[in-house]
Formats: C-alpha cells, structure tokens, sequence
C-alpha cells in the first residue's frame, strides 16, 4: 500500500509534465522503502517498466540500491545534475524540493 496521498485528485488526461522516470524517483524520495510493485501501481505502469527505470537511475547514479534481507531501499543523490540540455545546471535535489518540500535530504 502507498504512503502518497489518496485524497488529491488524479490526472485523467493523455500526458503529464514529468517522465515516468522523474515519477519513480519522487516515489523512491516519499518512501525509499517502496516496492517496485507498490511504485508501478503508483505511476501507472508495470513492474517491469518500474524495474527498468530504477536500473537506469542505479546506473546513471541518481539512486543508491541498498539490499536490506529480501528488500531493497534506495537513497537518491540530491547532488546529481539533471541530464537533459533544457534542465543543464539543475540539480535532482531541485526537482525533489520543488515536488516533495516536506522531505529532509
């Protein structure tokens, strides 16, 4: 079960402002202990998808897997650049801030 609000209204329409990526990792800031089936059913995606997106910030150095027994946290770089030319010279910690303001980083 999510520990996001369930009370704030839901987007109907066809696209959003932020990738897929960027919602994965505003759900990994909320609760780095998170399932990946638990983020899927949050964005709107499959498990796989969610798999590969988190392969792809481990790898890109965004998040940080840590293996807890059978569970794996992720703690995120705040430190990280952004990656496309638009957002150069914007931080990961920029984007969390502005999207999750009550999170200490």
């Amino acid at each position: 079960m999510s520990k996001l609000a369930d009370t704030e209204p839901v987007w109907t329409g066809g696209w959003t402002f932020l990738t897929n990526h960027s919602h994965v990792l505003i759900c990994l800031a909320r609760d780095p202990n998170l399932r990946l089936r638990d983020i899927a059913a949050e964005v709107g995606i499959t498990e796989r998808a969610v798999q590969g997106i988190v392969n792809d910030l481990e790898a890109a150095g965004c998040i940080v897997r840590h293996r807890e027994g059978r569970r794996n946290r992720y703690s995120i770089v705040p430190d990280k650049p952004m990656r496309h030319r638009v957002e150069r010279g914007h931080l990961v910690s920029e984007l969390l801030n502005a999207m999750t303001p009550s999170i200490d980083r």
